[in-house]
Parts: C-alpha cells; structure tokens; sequence
C-alpha cells in the first residue's frame, strides 16, 4: 500500500523537527531543567487534587480512601467564615491587581525618559533589590518602623508635637494602607523590567517622526509608547487574572494580628490553617482547587473578550 501525500508530507514535518531538535540540542538540553520543574512540581501534584473528592485515610492513601463526592465543597460554602474570607480576598487581589497595575508602567516610563545611564543604572538597581528580599524580612521592618514609641513613624510624629503612641499595625485602618504600601515597595521595580523590555523593542524611527511633527514628551508616551505596549499590559492583565482568588500568603499571613484579623485572614491563610495545622487535607484541597478553577475560568473569559476586541489574546 502506497503511503498517502498526507503521510508523505507528516514524515517530512518530523524528521525536520528531529534535525531541528538535533542541530539546536545545547538549547534544549538548557530547556530540560524548566521542564522537568514543571512536570516534578506542577503536574505530578496534580494527582492530589483526588483528596477534594475523598475522605482522606492516612491508612488507606489519597487512592484507598473512600469517595465523598462534593461534600467539601459544600462544606466550606455553607460555613460562617466563607462569605469574609471570599470578600477579603477579593478585594486584596483586586488592590494587588487593578490598583497596583499602573505603577510598574509609569516607572518604566519614567526609567525610559533618564538619558542618564549611570543614575538610571544606579536608580533601576535600588528599586529591584527589594524583590529579593524575603517576606519575613519586609514584614520586619514595616514592623520596626510602625512600632508604637520606638518605630520611627511615631517617632517622627512625636517630634511634631503628636501621640507617638499608635499601634499601626493592630488599627484594622491601616491594614489596607500598610498591605498595598509594602506590597508595591517590593514588587514595583522587578514588575518594570518586562514593561521596560516592551519599551525597548518600539521602533526609535516612530520617536523621530513624532519630534518632526513637533511632539512634546508627553505626547510621544501618550500616542507612540503607551499603545505600541498595550498588547504586553493585555497579556501580563489576562495572567494576572489567573491569581484573582490567591491575594498572596506569605505577604498576609506576616501581617495578620488580632487587630486586623477580619480583614487579613484570607483563602490562602485559610487552606494553609486547616490543612497543614488542622489536618483537614481533603477540605484544604477543595478549597485550593476551587481557587484554581474560579482563575482558570477567569483567565479563559478574559482571553476570549480579548481576542474579540483586540488582536491581542493568549491563544
């Protein structure tokens, strides 16, 4: 039997990739460490996720033990603390999210305007450098700072004449202000570094049009930056969206106190609370895993509208 034209062409189209994979194999021998990653610390645990569905049995392991169906599920939404904890989620992540959003542009912005380049090297390494710096550590010294007497902000209202006394961090009024100020201090600068790459790949003929017409800088950010960048925003937006019910553990979990309680404690506290303290790694599971559908959903609608409005999607 005489292979098909269709054949034909497939054989071709493999044994090109496997010359391709052959000729270029340093690059994918590089690449096997990020996939075994992947598959060790993403997919093999994705076999887990059957504690949702059943009663766990240390006895019995994750397959022996017996199937409950939904019953987490219901659980969980039937408890008091569900609605508070989906509220404090929700408006953490979405402070994290559209709040947070514009200023790793304008920085990347502003870092583009330096003609300096030994302050802007200066400038870009001072601002990274908190991503490096564990949680603990941050939390650390927002905790020195806002100490009551001896932290420096009292001690600095104290010299002007005010109560030096205030316990910021136990004021449930402050918890939002000292969660997104912290936050944006640690994350502002290596969030730039993609945007800045955004910026770097426009075309620097556009830039010289603009001034021929006699542009300002505000209009060359305006009307040749900001838009020939978008697609990137867009695409970081819809990834983004992704972590809409995980507002960040380690980050809120530091910064709880008995004070604020009712506005810091949220999912990603919750899961690890019952499952790791409590034992309930079945509950903790469902409610890990309704975390990651609600995103994946999320992720998915974005797309699509994305890719109906714009040019712009995923996939």
């Amino acid at each position: 039997m005489k292979p098909t034209s269709i054949t034909l062409k497939r054989n071709k189209v493999d044994r090109k990739l496997w010359k391709n994979i052959v000729k270029h194999r340093y690059l994918y021998f590089m690449l096997l460490p990020c996939i075994l990653f992947f598959i060790v610390f993403s997919y093999i645990p994705m076999g887990g996720l059957l504690l949702a569905f059943k009663e766990y049995k240390f006895n019995k392991g994750i397959l022996g033990s017996p199937w409950i169906g939904f019953e987490y599920f219901q659980t969980f939404f039937n408890s008091y603390q569900s609605a508070e904890l989906i509220r404090n989620t929700l408006i953490i992540s979405s402070m994290k999210l559209f709040l947070y959003l514009p200023f790793p542009i304008l920085l990347a912005l502003m870092f583009n305007e330096i003609r300096n380049r030994w302050f802007k090297n200066i400038s870009q390494s001072i601002l990274y450098l908190p991503h490096f710096i564990s949680w603990v550590v941050v939390v650390g010294l927002v905790q020195r700072i806002l100490a009551p007497d001896t932290g420096l902000l009292n001690q600095a209202i104290t010299k002007l004449g005010g109560d030096g006394s205030t316990f910021f961090m136990m004021e449930p009024r402050y918890f939002y202000e000292i969660m997104f100020g912290s936050h944006l201090w640690k994350s502002i600068g290596w969030d730039s570094i993609i945007y800045m790459a955004a910026i770097a790949g426009i075309n620097p003929d556009m830039y010289e049009a603009a001034k021929i017409d006699g542009a300002n800088k505000f209009r060359e950010m305006w009307n040749i930056t900001l838009p020939s960048i978008t697609p990137t925003i867009v695409i970081l937006f819809i990834l983004s969206l992704g972590n809409i019910l995980s507002a960040g553990f380690d980050q809120l979990y530091l910064l709880r106190t008995p004070g604020n309680m009712h506005l810091s404690d949220i999912l990603d506290t919750y899961v690890i609370r019952i499952g790791l303290q409590g034992g309930q790694y079945g509950y903790a599971t469902a409610v890990g895993l309704m975390q990651g559908l609600i995103g994946l959903i999320l992720v998915i609608l974005a797309n699509r509208i994305s890719r109906k409005v714009s040019d712009t999607s995923l996939w």
